[in-house]
């Protein structure tokens, strides 16, 4: 309950509000870097604590990442800021331009559960959670918990198959990064089409990977981390635009609690496959079935609706809400 907590507070929403306070431009970019940065941290993290649990045992692990927590507090103690002040303007925003003033505040609760009820009633939060909820079921819930048992399942150490993870957290750094650039650029459904696409014929593919004297299972690492979480921009993106940008940090949360609920229900769901089967085989071909059925839903976002935002409400790229329905 306690890392649960932890990691959620500081995870993606975070970076979402972030971006909207700190930059009027190029959101999408900062959006996909900052992405990319926590989940490529995650993964290039876990060859080092395997080899440290081999060596002295998980509690050693715990502590170094405690020590890594410690050494950052100070920083961000002294050094970072909630927003923009004062001669500080938000990224992009021109001198002319009146800076945006922080929304009053509230019951933080109270907020919640009425975003909860607003996004209830709206056809596009509903696709953007449940293709969330694929999302973090085919990411953190199955291959971040269970590709390292399936590996070794099939003869791989469990150190070099945790190089595995830190080789998708490498070019997952790349794929994000670029998927953050492309959503300022292009249609964001069509992006996530493409990633919850690629993503479902990947997963397709991973059982035959793990024949022995071939490289298919580092293709399959190299492939999969380009689209690790590329997903996480253009999902934001649409969020802003279809409940504008003063809700999308708390819109966000709720859809980002579904990407969570979907990634517990992943971890338990192939553990109990798993289990009864002896093979994780059935858990891949499921996932990436489900992955594939979410890029053709992805495309029904927007569609049939005006984006609630104004006119002037300024979005990733620089453009309108009126000038972009996708």
């Amino acid at each position: 309950m306690l890392v649960g907590s932890g990691t959620g507070l500081t995870a993606l929403v975070l970076g979402a509000t972030i971006v909207h306070s700190w930059f009027h431009k190029q959101r999408g970019l900062i959006i996909g870097i900052l992405t990319a940065s926590t989940a490529t941290g995650q993964l290039l993290f876990l060859p080092l604590l395997a080899h440290v649990i081999e060596i002295r045992g998980w509690r050693s692990a715990v502590s170094i990442i405690v020590a890594v927590l410690l050494t950052m507090l100070p920083i961000i103690f002294f050094f970072m800021r909630d927003r923009p002040a004062g001669a500080v303007r938000p990224y992009g925003l021109s001198p002319d331009e009146p800076a945006p003033t922080p929304a009053p505040a509230g019951n933080p609760f109270s907020a919640a559960l009425g975003a909860l009820r607003l996004g209830l009633r709206s056809r596009d939060f509903w696709l953007l959670a449940g293709s969330f909820f694929i999302c973090g079921a085919s990411t953190n819930g199955l291959i971040g918990t269970h590709l390292v048992p399936a590996c070794m399942d099939h003869g791989i150490p469990e150190v070099q198959a945790a190089g595995l993870l830190a080789v998708m957290g490498i070019f997952d750094l790349f794929g994000t990064t670029a998927s953050g650039w492309l959503s300022d650029r292009f249609s964001n459904r069509w992006l996530l089409f493409t990633y919850y696409g690629l993503r479902g014929l990947s997963l397709l593919f991973l059982p035959s990977a793990f024949q022995p004297e071939t490289h298919r299972l580092s293709l399959f690492a190299v492939f999969y981390g380009l689209d690790w979480i590329a997903t996480v921009p253009p999902t934001v993106a649409l969020t802003a635009r279809a409940f504008g940008r003063e809700k999308v940090g708390i819109m966000f949360g709720w859809i980002v609690a579904s990407h969570q609920i979907g990634a517990a229900l992943a971890a338990w769901g192939a553990g109990f496959i798993r289990t009864s089967e002896g093979a994780y085989d059935h858990a891949f071909f499921i996932s990436g079935s489900l992955c594939v059925l979410t890029a053709a839903g992805v495309l029904l976002i927007g569609r049939g609706r005006r984006d609630r935002v104004a006119n002037s409400s300024p979005l990733p790229g620089g453009a309108s809400a009126a000038s972009i329905s996708s």
